[in-house]
């Protein structure tokens, strides 16, 4: 199974940063530019609890504050999975195999 899916990611001619997820829907990083996106928008998630969390005293305004900020995170990071990768579809296994 890691073999195929190696060969999978490695199948890359139109140089996407993110490939379709060999099974369910979504991306996984294909090339250094997608791993360098997943390891900033992780950063950047850490950065602004420990923000958030320097900053408000109680865990509830720590709370209030993080789940909107990371929320605008995630969609900024789906955004870029969607102009730099694949377009999402459904797989399960590889792509002779693809149910649509």
């Amino acid at each position: 199974m890691i073999k195929n899916y190696l060969e999978y990611i490695r199948d890359n001619p139109q140089g996407y940063w993110f490939k379709a997820k060999l099974y369910g829907w979504g991306w996984t990083p294909a090339r250094w530019q997608g791993w360098a996106t997943i390891f900033i928008f992780l950063a950047l998630v850490l950065l602004n609890l420990y923000r958030l969390d320097s900053r408000f005293r109680s865990t509830g305004g720590t709370l209030l504050n993080f789940i909107p900020e990371t929320f605008i995170l995630i969609l900024i990071l789906i955004h870029i999975c969607y102009k730099t990768g694949e377009k999402p579809s459904w797989h399960w296994g590889t792509k002779n195999k693809q149910i649509k």
